[in-house]
């Protein structure tokens, strides 16, 4: 058998166990320049005044792309297997914030 760490061009990626735990996040907050863009992801407790961001992740627009197109099939995959995902206002109502550049919630 072929050891796969010898495959020419394929990419060994390391997971750490304290990172393969995750973080949760129940809001990003999407923002971009022209050569990049950001996306915070945050953690609200219900009845908190205060929101901490969690995790930053700073991509190309190339990276991005991929991503959205990534999220999009899984998603679609997701649906096919589950149902429609419904949308809805965030519990309170719409969640205000606006840091100053264009930016999308999610």
């Amino acid at each position: 058998m072929e050891n796969p760490e010898n495959k020419p061009g394929q990419l060994n990626i390391e997971l750490s166990e304290e990172m393969a735990e995750g973080t949760y996040s129940n809001l990003a907050i999407l923002t971009h320049s022209s050569s990049e863009f950001i996306v915070d992801f945050v953690q609200i407790m219900p009845g908190a005044p205060k929101a901490k961001v969690k995790s930053r992740i700073i991509l190309t627009p190339q990276h991005a792309k991929r991503l959205l197109n990534a999220l999009s099939d899984n998603v679609q995959k997701f649906e096919q297997i589950h149902g429609a995902i419904k949308e809805g206002e965030p519990q309170g109502g719409a969640i205000p914030m606006n840091f100053g550049g264009p930016t999308t919630q999610a």
